[in-house]
């Protein structure tokens, strides 16, 4: 058996309805809608999540937390990630994103000290942590907040 001579099981698919094609059409005058109620007028229908008037689902589940939307969220970096560069680069942002490290800058970049740093480097970024500064400085590199 081949691909092209699959078939779907027998009363697994059905032809779709031909809507608003006359009376022929087995769907005439209303159009499979039934005759009275919500659903067979136009624009009919409840909203998303409307459970006939019952407290909806989303409402009844208790809310947790809080969301910051003015947090500024930064990037974090390993030391470690660092080593894909060679020695005496000037690592940004533009850098970082370029080397496929960070995906997309938010609101800025911080490294952190994970790992060991083998090349010597000018790291440029928003902010760095002290074991992150005592790595790079240590390889021989500068650390320098923008």
């Amino acid at each position: 058996m081949k691909l092209h001579e699959l078939k779907a099981a027998e009363g697994a698919t059905r032809a779709r309805k031909r809507v608003g094609r006359g009376t022929a059409s087995g769907l005439g005058t209303t159009s499979g809608r039934g005759m009275n109620g919500q659903n067979s007028r136009s624009g009919g229908g409840v909203r998303l999540g409307f459970e006939g008037g019952q407290m909806p689902l989303y409402r009844r589940l208790p809310k947790r937390g809080f969301n910051n939307k003015w947090a500024t969220v930064y990037d974090v970096v390993n030391v470690e990630e660092l080593n894909k560069f060679e020695a005496g680069t000037v690592v940004d942002q533009a850098a970082l994103e370029e080397a496929g490290i960070v995906k997309q800058v938010r609101d800025g970049v911080k490294i952190l000290g994970e790992g060991e740093l083998k090349v010597a480097l000018t790291v440029k970024a928003n902010k760095f942590s002290k074991s992150a500064v005592e790595k790079i400085e240590a390889a021989g590199g500068k650390a320098e907040v923008i």
